[in-house]
């Protein structure tokens, strides 16, 4: 369907903010009991209204079908209508919506893939940009939560995603248990990867910090990058481990100060090295090797400006990023990226700081099942940070703009540099000015390695961004970062060998009819000044919404001095008081 354009309806705003962060720090969403979580009628109501607000706000800007999740049929903690997003809309082809999608086939595809996933919760387009989605999705189920729901004793296999990996003296019965084991999870993988195909999806990006995670001893959930199959061979798998919801109660224990706030990465369970393919980090400058020795402000940036610059190739490949159960590290990260698309004008074109702050509060936080109110009551405000880091990736260093300006350098050169060497071997007088950029074709695909090839200066406005694609054969390399420090002050890293190619690649028999035929509207690029002021109003919009209300109930009971000096301390923290610091 398209969504209606139209102005800002009433009760939005502030006020409509305020009721939507009241009800988000009542109950945990939950589509199964009408998205209320229990609370009577009143409460349906307001989700309700969050509900078609959601919509009215997606539908400014792009036509979408909707994916009926009514009673959580799908998934309990999923929006109970999920928003597919086909193509951005102009006002002349709003009322000309041309599907590109069949969306009974599509359903059916995500009922068969959902076993797959932890919590059932299946890979989820979520953000549009450049024709490409974006994803989201828990990690993959294990032995014990796939058997769990298809009938099987868990405690027989002890909890391990494959519990015949050791043994090599096997019986003839053995053998056959093994065999339909192996084709369980071929047979739900299976859909999970033709899920992936049809959104053509490449890049899995992975945020747990371990390979699988234990409970009481037992592996509860694994991960593709652990998959002893390899069925995800044909994907672009990036490991980028980043400090679960549980590390944010630090965060919060330091006034909100995210500075100097290390993870500490030699606990027992984290066991994920960071794993990037070298063709992807040549462009953005950054030593990925001392990861380990990054506070969260550094670590969160520098994983933004890795999945910016991965939606922002010249394929025409998605993303998917998920952490365990995909509802604390995943919407941070997506709604970072949603809304640093928007700052430049790039995605959500139409919406106003007002707007965008709304959606992606309601949508990539409060429908998709993040449990604040647990997390509160543990000091775990990891929602809060999400917003209140916007200050952090202001900069141009953050556009999608620059990055992919910069990625179109020869690794090594400078932009002197390359000026001087064409100049030389093309006795050219032209100099490098704000107005042009330096195109290269630079293509870190996964079907093949990096290669780099000059061609001429052409003028970099949003109508005359070329997009170089060239065929590739061979696998790239992957950069493997150990997470035992050795005695050198840099941490090792040695090459390991990826197989990855462009899902795009493999038929299937679901078809992924490409964009619409229909226009599709420009963006509208936004200046570096734009950036930082539409970032600062967004999160100045959130703080001020947040105080008045999730605030005050995140703060301890205690006496009213006391109180009032935590209070004065949540305030100062967030930037709503002067201090002689800032965050």
């Amino acid at each position: 369907m398209a969504g209606a354009r139209g102005c800002p309806q009433a009760g939005s705003g502030e006020r409509a903010l305020a009721e939507l962060l009241l009800e988000f720090s009542r109950a945990q969403y939950r589509a199964k009991d009408g998205g209320g979580g229990g609370g009577g009628a009143g409460s349906s109501a307001k989700v309700e209204r969050i509900e078609k607000r959601c919509l009215e706000l997606f539908g400014r800007d792009y036509c979408y079908s909707l994916i009926q999740n009514v009673n959580g049929e799908i998934c309990g903690h999923y929006p109970r209508q999920i928003v597919f997003l086909e193509y951005e809309s102009t006002d002349r082809d709003r009322n000309m919506f041309e599907s590109t999608v069949q969306v009974s086939k599509l359903q059916d595809l995500i009922s068969r893939s959902k076993m797959a996933r932890c919590r059932g919760r299946f890979v989820c387009p979520v953000i549009l940009y450049k024709g490409k989605h974006v994803c989201r999705s828990a990690t993959l189920a294990g032995w014990g939560e796939l058997y769990g729901r298809t009938g099987y004793n868990y405690i027989f296999s002890g909890g391990s995603d494959d519990p015949w990996a050791d043994t090599e003296d096997l019986s003839e019965e053995d053998s056959a248990l093994r065999n339909a084991d192996s084709q369980l999870f071929d047979k739900v993988r299976g859909h999970d990867i033709k899920l992936l195909r049809y959104l053509s999806v490449r890049y899995i990006c992975d945020l747990m910090v371990e390979n699988k995670k234990v409970k009481f001893g037992l592996n509860v959930t694994s991960s593709e990058k652990v998959d002893k199959a390899q069925r995800y061979a044909d994907f672009t798998l990036l490991s980028i481990p980043y400090p679960g919801c549980e590390f944010f109660k630090e965060y919060k224990d330091r006034d909100y100060r995210a500075e100097g706030l290390i993870f500490n990465w030699k606990q027992d369970y984290v066991d994920a090295p960071l794993s990037i393919p070298v063709s992807l980090t040549r462009s953005l400058n950054i030593d990925w090797r001392e990861y380990q020795s990054w506070d969260l402000v550094q670590q969160t940036q520098n994983y933004l400006k890795l999945l910016i610059s991965l939606i922002n190739g010249d394929d025409d490949s998605g993303l998917l990023v998920h952490c365990i159960s995909g509802w604390d590290r995943t919407p941070l990260f997506v709604a970072l990226l949603r809304l640093s698309l928007w700052a430049d004008g790039l995605i959500h074109a139409s919406l106003e700081p007002a707007e965008i702050l709304y959606l992606t509060v309601a949508y990539d936080w409060f429908l998709f099942g993040h449990m604040l109110v647990d997390r509160l009551s543990k000091g775990e405000e990891i929602f809060f940070f999400c917003f209140n880091f916007l200050k952090h990736i202001t900069s141009e260093e953050f556009s999608a703009v620059t990055l992919q300006r910069r990625k179109s350098l020869l690794p090594g050169f400078t932009v002197e540099e390359i000026c001087m060497l064409k100049q030389r071997d093309r006795g050219s007088t032209t100099s490098l000015s704000s107005d042009f950029s330096l195109v290269l074709e630079s293509s870190p695909g996964a079907s093949g390695s990096f290669t780099s090839e000059v061609v001429e200066l052409m003028p970099a406005g949003a109508q005359t961004q070329a997009a170089w694609r060239k065929s590739r054969t061979s696998s790239p390399q992957t950069v493997l970062w150990s997470r035992t420090p050795q005695s050198e002050d840099r941490l090792p890293y040695q090459e390991a060998k990826s197989s990855s190619s462009s899902s795009s690649n493999h038929s299937d028999t679901f078809l992924r009819v490409g964009s619409s035929p229909l226009e599709v509207p420009k963006p509208r690029l936004v200046p570096v000044a734009g950036r930082e002021s539409r970032l600062e109003e967004v999160r100045s919009a959130f703080l001020a919404t947040y105080s008045s209300t999730i605030g005050l109930k995140a703060v301890p009971s205690s006496p009213a001095g006391a109180l009032g000096g935590l209070l004065e301390q949540f305030a100062r923290g967030v930037g709503l008081r002067g201090s002689s610091s800032t965050l």
